[in-house]
């Protein structure tokens, strides 16, 4: 090898972390003694060659034949062998008419000259590597006219049954990509005999490659497919992902929200492996995320598994509940509430999370006494065996708690007292705008922190959102007396203090004019918004902006301009135009906002109704976040969407 790399120019090549005059030096580390310097050269290589966005280096022609020379040598680590195999597949799954700009146009044909080289990979005497490569045929985009006859050859006389599944997955894929040559017939024969007469994984496997190409094939045989995944041997899919990737390629067999419900309750029937169980469950959460009309049929099954003895599986039943919400979690709390006390701690906080999501008055002792459990970061990962499940920031839940303002409202004030950042003060201090109730001590704390100057423009705005009723006559007097010192200045930061002093009883009209310097944002809008009639001189800016390009800001002008002036002629239409989407499920988060000022607006905002009406008759979720938070997206906005319809007397 030594020879032959010292003919190519590897500095005149480029790979993903710069020139590729390293790699010589790491190709050879791979072809050492050394086992672990080996693992660790060929690690490099992976980071050097594989770019995560698509990109192909100029270096990936030149090395792959030396990559696949060490791949091929059976004196190498079968580690390192491996993991050159991986990388590989990565760069080989690139699809040849669809890649970033950059990529070096001599790959494909460099792929072609080596193709008979992995295809010797397939009688390797290692059954691991003819499974790597097996992957590697089915990622990549050469036709099935040069992968076929070497996939049947194979198939035929393969004596391993983990690999027979991969040689299926591959020999479908193949078949499928144009043109498939003179074995294509042959292949469908084999993979029709083996789903009609072949062990039952296999019969699985040949269902998943031929479907495809039958869209009928997998309702034809609904019942192999959930025998197959319930039986012991599924298991053999494992390498290939575990047996939550063989679940979730079945679930795709049956697109629609009938069969797929079917197919998931079937899954969800007790099985004595825990591990099925963990996957069933995950298939019923990614098909409840797509659909709601499932909800009804899964949920028994869902809360059957709240006492399964593997705590990964309470905890994957307990995630579920509390993303469908208060009308999954309400009917079964007192089980819920029993698991507060698990002897797995992740199951006892995903247990204070769904109580507290059903609004159960139950969680609060547990709150006051361990809010720690909750981060302060909107996406906190709950750092678990089981990928995926995330828990709320404590503010978020606190925000969906007002019934226990009263009980929790020592938590807020603990929170102010030890944290003065920004994003700490914005976020509890909506926490007690939403519960419409702030402690005296809460409200002493945030009067201290107006006179942080990194603060004070969040903490003014929680002020003003609590209002005098709230706040008290002393309060409100000293707020206002703080925040107009703020006042001076060209930025939105002291049209906010102007905005907040007239919310706390000041001068309606300071207010207007500084907003009205700052029609281009949206958060000024939504303040100018609140003058209503006060703000009626504004008329002919918010005109303008209620055509804006941007959604919030063509929102927020058409409300302001509508509580201004009641002018609908514009403010309909555009907060309309900001739902565009809307009845083929699609969401963001600013419709809401719209609809709800749709509501406000009444009657007159009519035409809004046949959207919101194909929007609450959509099955699939209203959403844009993944996790409890997608679900919690789809609740408001057809909640919204239907206090509109009430208010337009639909």
């Amino acid at each position: 090898m030594g020879e032959d790399l010292d003919t190519v120019e590897w500095a005149a090549l480029k790979h993903e972390q710069g020139s590729a005059a390293d790699l010589p030096g790491l190709l050879r580390a791979c072809a050492g003694d050394d086992e672990e310097a080996a693992e660790d050269a060929a690690a490099e290589i992976h980071d050097r060659m594989v770019h995560l966005g698509g990109w192909i280096c100029s270096a990936a022609p030149a090395a792959l034949p030396f990559l696949l020379r060490l791949a091929a040598d059976p004196a190498r680590p079968p580690t390192v062998r491996r993991s050159l195999l991986e990388t590989l597949d990565m760069l080989s799954g690139r699809p040849a008419a669809h890649v970033p700009p950059g990529t070096d146009g001599t790959w494909w044909a460099a792929w072609e000259r080596a193709l008979p080289q992995t295809l010797a990979l397939l009688d390797d005497p290692l059954p691991a590597i003819r499974r790597d490569t097996a992957r590697m045929l089915t990622s990549c985009p050469t036709p099935g006219r040069d992968l076929l006859p070497a996939l049947l050859r194979r198939l035929r006389t393969e004596d391993d049954p983990v690999t027979r599944l991969c040689l299926l997955t591959a020999l479908g894929a193949a078949r499928r990509r144009e043109p498939a040559g003179p074995q294509g017939p042959g292949a469908r024969a084999m993979l029709r005999a083996l789903l009609a007469d072949g062990d039952l994984q296999e019969r699985l496997g040949a269902l998943l490659a031929l479907a495809p190409e039958d869209l009928g094939l997998p309702a034809r045989h609904a019942d192999l497919v959930a025998r197959a995944l319930r039986d012991p041997a599924v298991r053999r899919w494992e390498e290939d992902g575990g047996p939550g990737h063989v679940h979730g390629r079945a679930r795709r067999l049956f697109p629609a929200p009938a069969p797929a419900t079917a197919f998931v309750r079937a899954l969800l029937r007790d099985h004595p492996d825990a591990a099925h169980r963990a996957a069933a469950l995950e298939q019923a959460g990614d098909l409840l995320a797509e659909r709601r009309s499932p909800a009804p049929h899964l949920l028994p099954a869902l809360a059957a598994h709240l006492d399964d003895p593997e705590p990964e599986v309470r905890l994957l039943a307990l995630d579920l509940l509390a993303r469908l919400g208060p009308a999954a979690v309400t009917p079964h709390a007192d089980r819920i509430a029993a698991l507060l006390d698990d002897a797995d701690p992740t199951v006892a906080a995903l247990a204070l999370w769904a109580l507290a999501r059903g609004g159960d008055p139950r969680c609060a002792p547990a709150l006051n006494a361990a809010p720690e459990t909750f981060g302060d970061a909107d996406h906190h990962l709950l750092r678990l065996r089981t990928q995926g499940i995330t828990l709320p920031a404590l503010s978020e839940v606190l925000a969906r708690l007002p019934g226990q303002a009263d009980a929790l409202m020592p938590v807020v004030e603990r929170r102010l007292a030890r944290d003065g950042h920004p994003s700490t003060v914005y976020r509890y201090g909506r926490v007690l705008t939403g519960w419409g109730a702030a402690s005296p001590a809460a409200v002493e704390r945030l009067l201290a922190r107006l006179a942080e100057d990194r603060v004070w423009a969040v903490t003014a705005e929680t002020l003003a959102g609590l209002g005098p009723a709230v706040l008290g006559a002393d309060a409100t007097a000293r707020a206002r007396a703080m925040i107009s010192a703020r006042m001076n200045g060209p930025d939105v930061a002291a049209a906010t203090a102007a905005w907040a002093c007239w919310r706390l009883g000041g001068d309606p009209e300071a207010a207007v004019d500084a907003l009205a310097a700052h029609l281009d944002d949206h958060d000024a809008l939504r303040m100018l918004g609140d003058l209503g009639p006060h703000a009626a001189r504004c008329a002919a800016p918010l005109r303008v902006r209620a055509a804006d390009r941007s959604d919030w800001v063509r929102v927020r002008a058409a409300s302001a301009l509508w509580a201004a002036t009641g002018d609908t002629g514009t403010a309909v239409p555009a907060l309309i135009a900001a739902l565009r989407g809307l009845d083929q499920g699609r969401h963001r988060p600013v419709m809401p906002v719209a609809v709800r000022q749709l509501a406000r607006i009444g009657p007159a905002a009519r035409p809004a109704a046949p959207l919101l009406r194909a929007a609450l008759a959509e099955d699939r979720r209203l959403r844009s976040h993944g996790g409890w938070h997608g679900f919690a997206e789809d609740e408001e906005l057809r909640a919204a969407a239907a206090g509109a319809l009430a208010a337009f007397g639909e």
